[in-house]
């Protein structure tokens, strides 16, 4: 479905609707006493109560303004809509990091017009931030962002929320080996790492098994503000999976030639 900058206007004005939502849900539970559930799988994978509350928060508001779309969300799944647009919604993406109380966190929302994302909010109501994108471009408070210039590997800061996401000894070893070569390696960071490469201040993030919750509200932001984006292989990112986001594409085919094989 083609949507015209219009509608994009009005759809973004809807997600950061959905923005302030989830903020109201989350905000009193930060740096609060809270419990803490285990999801399971391979990793630690904590939920809680702020998650929940801020999901739901937004999927009334979407079930009630447009009913026809279909929405995608960590916490409750998927609702199927007559619309091929879809929200997908990460209410608390580093919820690790919300209940340490780090503020590396963030409020992921994304519009798929059923081709790819084309509206990309990370809402971080602690630190009074709002990173949107467009195809028209990429925001961060309403100041336009942009990605910094850097097309060597060894002059690159690197981040990656966490080491153990490589999931198999190929996909570690292609890691190592890219960390080996950059100037600087952070981990941590979460969705803010991607928003701080929309910025200029990161130039390379390399992850692994994402879930397209975890990145399509990324892609338009990091897209906007003039990096790319992609599965480790070049292809889309939209499903998740291995996903390498470069603020210069002039790096990207390196890193991909370095990483590809490991897919």
């Amino acid at each position: 479905m083609s949507l015209s900058a219009e509608q994009i206007g009005q759809l973004r004005i809807f997600a950061e609707e959905l923005a302030e939502a989830a903020a109201a849900a989350i905000k009193p539970w930060f740096r609060a006493p809270l419990a803490v559930e285990d999801k399971g799988g391979r990793l630690y994978d904590p939920v809680t109560v702020a998650d929940k509350a801020a999901e739901e928060a937004m999927r009334a508001l979407i079930q009630a303004r447009y009913p026809e779309h279909g929405i995608l969300g960590e916490e409750h799944g998927v609702a199927v809509g007559s619309s091929p647009l879809t929200w997908v919604l990460d209410p608390i993406d580093g919820t690790r990091a919300f209940i340490t109380g780090l503020p590396l966190w963030g409020t992921l929302i994304a519009l798929n017009d059923g081709t790819a994302p084309r509206i990309g909010v990370m809402n971080q109501p602690f630190t009074g931030e709002r990173f949107v994108g467009t195809p028209q471009g990429a925001w961060c408070n309403g100041a336009p962002l942009q990605t910094r210039r850097c097309a060597d590997l060894s002059s690159a800061t690197l981040m990656c929320t966490t080491p153990d996401m490589f999931d198999t000894e190929a996909r570690k070893q292609a890691f190592a080996q890219v960390a080996e070569q950059a100037r600087l390696l952070r981990y941590g960071g979460d969705c803010y790492a991607y928003c701080m490469l929309a910025s200029g201040f990161v130039d390379v993030i390399v992850e692994a098994s994402l879930q397209p919750y975890d990145v399509q509200a990324l892609i338009p932001i990091i897209e906007g503000a003039g990096g790319v984006i992609t599965a480790w292989d070049g292809s889309s990112a939209h499903n998740g999976g291995c996903v390498v986001a470069c603020g210069d594409p002039a790096l990207h085919p390196q890193l991909l030639q370095m990483l590809r094989h490991a897919l």
